[in-house]
């Protein structure tokens, strides 16, 4: 439904603005690698602004951090509506290495609404243009099947009348070898 709403709101194009509220700037520099003609962007139609009020989607990198906070919140909330929120990377998804520092408030979703989240520390550029890509419904979703089973292992149950004392330990006298 999400994936509907996304393709209908944003068309064919999607203006990004980039956010770094603080980090080791290894995400920030991914996302701009991103977004060179290497990697082709535009192609979705994905283009960098450098004003909020002119973007459609803004992409933070970084760990929400006090210093940061009331400029990445005026930052969204100067963003016109509808608007999506991508947090990219580890610290912007749960904190980071810096999620119990005193200056970290913990991940984006503490100052603004976060609406997709691309894990990685940092992200390739190529997971950056397909976790966009996909939440625009661009692309196909790709998940490996996993069958999930339990394994019974053997466990041996005890009796009291099955158990005697030789000297300081106590014995199993019906054990079995597995």
């Amino acid at each position: 439904m999400l994936r509907q709403l996304c393709r209908k709101m944003f068309g064919r194009s999607l203006w990004v603005y980039h956010a770094n509220s603080g980090g080791c700037n290894g995400c920030d520099i991914e996302v701009l690698n991103a977004l060179t003609p290497y990697y082709d962007a535009e192609r979705f139609g994905i283009k960098l602004v450098g004003s909020p009020r002119h973007a459609d989607v803004m992409l933070c990198q970084g760990p929400a951090m006090r210093s940061t906070a009331r400029a990445l919140r005026r930052a969204y909330e100067a963003m016109p509506a509808p608007k999506l929120v991508f947090a990219i990377g580890s610290c912007a998804c749960g904190g980071g290495v810096w999620h119990d520092s005193y200056a970290v408030l913990g991940p984006v979703e503490k100052i603004v609404p976060v609406d997709f989240y691309i894990p990685g520390c940092p992200p390739r550029p190529e997971a950056i243009l397909y976790g966009v890509a996909l939440a625009l419904g661009l692309v196909d979703k790709k998940i490996v099947p996993a069958e999930v089973r339990a394994e019974v292992l053997p466990v041996p149950k005890y009796h009291p009348e099955d158990l005697r004392r030789e000297e300081e330990v106590t014995v199993y006298t019906k054990a079995e070898k597995f």
